[in-house]
C-alpha cells in the first residue's frame, strides 16, 4: 500500500486504536451480556425452586398441588414476563404443566443436568432451566422445567452490539482524520528540510534548516542535517583553497622555469650559462616540489581520521630529531643550540603530528635567526602537561602581523626578506596538526629580538 508518511501514520495510529478499541468494546459487551444472563438465570432458578415446594410425587404421577390456584392468579394479575413451568417424568413424559403454557411444550435436554440453556417456544426465544426431582431415597423421579421469555434482553443486548459497531466504525473515522491533521503538523519540520534540502545546492552551502521549538527527535535530525551541511561545507571550502593556493604557488616557479628555458634556447650560449640556468631551473623545481608536499600534508591534515596517532615517541628524540636533519644549516649561520630538558623518557607524544610540529618551527627559528645567535629549546612539566619552547634571536615579527601567522602562505615582511626561502606554510601545517592532537601552540615575539614558540602537549 503506497501511502505518504502523513497517511501512514495516522494509518497505523488508527489500526494500534482499532485493536485496543476492539478489545474494550468486546470486554464491555460482555460484561453486559453476562450480567444480563446472570439475572435471568438467577430469576429462573428462583422460580424452579420455588415450585419445586409446590410439586407432588404419587407413584408413577408428577403433579403441581396448587394448579387451581395459579388458574385463578393467571386471571387475577397481568404477568409482563410470565415464567412457564413443566413436569416431566425420567423418561421424558409430560406430566403436568403451568396454564399459560396452555397447548404447548417446553423442551427437554437430557443432557443438561441442572443447566441454563437457551431455546425457542413457538418460535419466541426463551431462557430456560432443567432441575431433577428427587424423592426421599434420592432417586430422581423426574424433572422441573423452567423457562421465561429472552426476547427483551437479547433486544438490549442487539442495540448494545449496534451502538458499539457503529461507535466503533465513527470513532475510528473520525480519529483518522484527526491522526492525520496531527501527523501533518508534526511532520511539518521534515517538510521545511526537505524544501532546505531542494534549495541547496553546490554554489549555496549557507543556508541552514529552521531548528524546532521542542528539542526532540525531530530536533536532533535537523541539527544533525545542519551539521553535515556545515561539514560538506568545510570540506568544499578547503577543496577551494587547496585549488587556489596550488595554482597561486605553483604559477610562479613554472613562470619561472619557462622564462629560463625560453631564454635558453634563444640563442648558443656557453658553458656556465647553461649550468647557471639549468641549477637556477633545478632549485625551482625543488622549490615547487615541496611546496607541493606541503599543500598535500595541508590536505591530509584537513581530512579527519586519515593520519594514525598510535605511534607515541617521548618528545627529547624528536627534537634531536629535527635538529639532526637541519644541521647544515645551524653550521652554516654558526648558530649555538641550548638545550634544557627537565623531563625524562617517558614524556611520550604522538609522532606523526608533532614531527610535524617541531620540525617546521625549528626551521623557522633556524631560518629566521641572526647568524651567531643562539636557539634556546626547554621542555618541562607544568600542571600535567608537557610544554616545549623554541626560541630564537632573530629578525622577529610585527605585533599586527601576529594575528595572521597561521595562515596559509602569509610571510611577515617578506618582501624585506626576499634572501630567506619559504611559502609561508610551515606554520600553517603546525597549527592544523597541533589542532589534530588538541595541542596548544602560542607564540610571542618582538621586531629586532626574537621569537618564541610555545607548544603544550
Amino acid at each position: 500500500m503506497n501511502l505518504s508518511f502523513q497517511n501512514r501514520i495516522a494509518f497505523h495510529y488508527m489500526i494500534a486504536t482499532a485493536v485496543i478499541m476492539a478489545v474494550v468494546f468486546g470486554f464491555v459487551y460482555g460484561i453486559v451480556q453476562r450480567t444480563v444472563y446472570l439475572h435471568l438465570d438467577h430469576d429462573l432458578s428462583y422460580e424452579a425452586h420455588k415450585h419445586t415446594g409446590e410439586v407432588r410425587v404419587s407413584g408413577d404421577s408428577i403433579r403441581f398441588i396448587n394448579k387451581a390456584e395459579w388458574e385463578e392468579r393467571e386471571h387475577r394479575e397481568i404477568q409482563v414476563n410470565p415464567v412457564f413451568i413443566q413436569l416431566i417424568d425420567e423418561k421424558g413424559r409430560v406430566m403436568d404443566k403451568s396454564p399459560n403454557l396452555k397447548s404447548d411444550l417446553l423442551p427437554f435436554r437430557p443432557e443438561i443436568w441442572g443447566g441454563h440453556f437457551d431455546d425457542y417456544l413457538k418460535g419466541r426465544a426463551i431462557r430456560q432451566v432443567q432441575l431433577p426431582l428427587r424423592n426421599d431415597t434420592g432417586t430422581t423421579t423426574g424433572y422441573i422445567l423452567a423457562a421465561m421469555s429472552s426476547e427483551s434482553s437479547l433486544a438490549v443486548l442487539l442495540r448494545l452490539r449496534r451502538v458499539l459497531l457503529f461507535s466503533y466504525l465513527f470513532v475510528l473515522a473520525g480519529l483518522y482524520f484527526v491522526s492525520r491533521f496531527l501527523a501533518g503538523r508534526s511532520i511539518i519540520p521534515i517538510q521545511e528540510m526537505t524544501q532546505t534540502i531542494n534549495r541547496i545546492t553546490k554554489h549555496n552551502l549557507t543556508e541552514r534548516v529552521s531548528l524546532p521549538n521542542n528539542k526532540d527527535e525531530l530536533y536532533d535530525l535537523s541539527a544533525g542535517f545542519n551539521q553535515l551541511l556545515q561539514r560538506i561545507e568545510n570540506t568544499l571550502a578547503r577543496e577551494r583553497q587547496f585549488t587556489s593556493d596550488a595554482s597561486h604557488e605553483l604559477r610562479t616557479p613554472l613562470t619561472t622555469l619557462r622564462g629560463t628555458l625560453e631564454v635558453l634556447i634563444r640563442k648558443p650560449r656557453g658553458q656556465a650559462e647553461y649550468e647557471e640556468k639549468i641549477t637556477y631551473s633545478l632549485a625551482e623545481i625543488d622549490r615547487m616540489t615541496a611546496t607541493i608536499e606541503q599543500l598535500l600534508t595541508l590536505a591530509r591534515l584537513d581530512t579527519s581520521g586519515e593520519l594514525a596517532t598510535a605511534a607515541f615517541v617521548p618528545l627529547p628524540t624528536l627534537l634531536h630529531e629535527a635538529l639532526a636533519r637541519h644541521q647544515d644549516a645551524i653550521a652554516r649561520k654558526n648558530l649555538r643550540i641550548d638545550l634544557n630538558i627537565q623531563t625524562g623518557q617517558e614524556a611520550l607524544v604522538p609522532q606523526y603530528y608533532s614531527n610535524l610540529i617541531v620540525n617546521n618551527i625549528v626551521d623557522n627559528a633556524i631560518k629566521y635567526s641572526y647568524e651567531a645567535t643562539a636557539i634556546t629549546i626547554a621542555i618541562r612539566t607544568t600542571a600535567g602537561h608537557l610544554v616545549c619552547t623554541i626560541q630564537d634571536r632573530g629578525i622577529g615579527i610585527k605585533p599586527p602581523d601576529l594575528n595572521h601567522l597561521f595562515d596559509n602562505f602569509f610571510r611577515s615582511d617578506a618582501l624585506e626578506h626576499r634572501q630567506i626561502s619559504g611559502n609561508g606554510l610551515g606554520l600553517s601545517i603546525a597549527k592544523k596538526a597541533a589542532d589534530a592532537i588538541r595541542a596548544q601552540l602560542s607564540v610571542a615575539s618582538t621586531l629586532g629580538t626574537g621569537t618564541t614558540f610555545t607548544i603544550t602537549f
